[in-house]
């Protein structure tokens, strides 16, 4: 199997690349179940966000849910808001962004609980997501996070994955880019 070398915090992961088309590949970062990468991580964002005034930390889906509340911890919150790409049994009067009409059809709409559509009403938040590429997810984050009445500070990925133009997310920073790979690239 190819590797992608990908030094991030000081730390060193072989990615395996993978296909997504038939000349395409990807390097594939995940970080569930790797315990020191994700407390690495999270130093090195809760650290970045220590001086702003960030009330909730929000995450687009569950994969980010380990590194989102390794910073929450860390500035000290009592919580920190997941938001879904489908309504769950638990959510009481969810609130649902639908994709927007020029959106890819595999794009899945953006879903917030009811109460915690209610707890960040008026809020200052931060999104962080683990990968952005196309920027769609974030976009969709940040759109139902207005809708909701929160005020988002700031955007961040820990990667930027390849180099598409990625729309309007205002006030986003990521660690570190990794590279889309052509099969006659490797």
């Amino acid at each position: 199997m190819k590797t992608y070398t990908l030094t991030i915090c000081g730390l060193t992961r072989k990615l395996p690349l993978v296909h997504i088309s038939k000349k395409t590949l990807l390097a594939n970062f995940t970080f569930l179940g790797d315990i020191e990468l994700v407390d690495c991580l999270a130093d090195t964002l809760a650290g970045k966000l220590k001086k702003s005034r960030v009330e909730y930390l929000v995450c687009p889906h569950v994969k980010v849910v380990p590194l989102v509340h390794g910073v929450a911890k860390r500035l000290g919150h009592k919580r920190f808001i997941v938001c879904r790409k489908s309504v769950k049994p638990y959510m009481n009067s969810p609130v649902i962004l639908k994709p927007l009409p020029h959106f890819p059809k595999h794009v899945q709409p953006m879903v917030i609980n009811g109460s915690d559509a209610e707890l960040l009403k008026r809020k200052k938040v931060v999104i962080i997501d683990d990968v952005v590429s196309t920027g769609i997810t974030m976009r969709m984050t940040q759109k139902l996070m207005g809708t909701i009445g929160a005020t988002v500070l700031k955007c961040i990925a820990v990667i930027r994955q390849g180099d598409t133009p990625l729309g309007n997310i205002e006030n986003l920073t990521y660690l570190h880019h990794l590279p889309i790979f052509s099969i006659d690239s490797i």
